[in-house]
């Protein structure tokens, strides 16, 4: 991570992409502890994702739309 604070236009995006996981979680029934299960992190991870508050790393984002049959590029268009 920067060590300088980041621009809110990233700050923004974040939140937008954790918007798009919580809409294809919730299109496909799954619980945010059912995710987490799925692709190995807890429910308050999934959580911080979805509020836009976690830096995730690419391998969630992969991981992620995998376990919910939706392309990444849904999740970070």
């Amino acid at each position: 991570m920067p060590s300088a604070p980041l621009p809110d236009w990233v700050l923004a995006r974040r939140r937008i992409i954790g918007e798009r996981v919580r809409a294809a979680r919730k299109a496909r029934k799954v619980s945010q502890e059912r995710l987490g299960e799925l692709v190995d992190l807890d429910r308050k991870t999934i959580n911080r994702i979805e509020q836009g508050s976690y830096a995730t790393l690419i391998d969630h984002l992969l991981l992620i739309a995998d376990a919910l049959d939706v392309p990444l590029t849904d999740l970070v268009r």
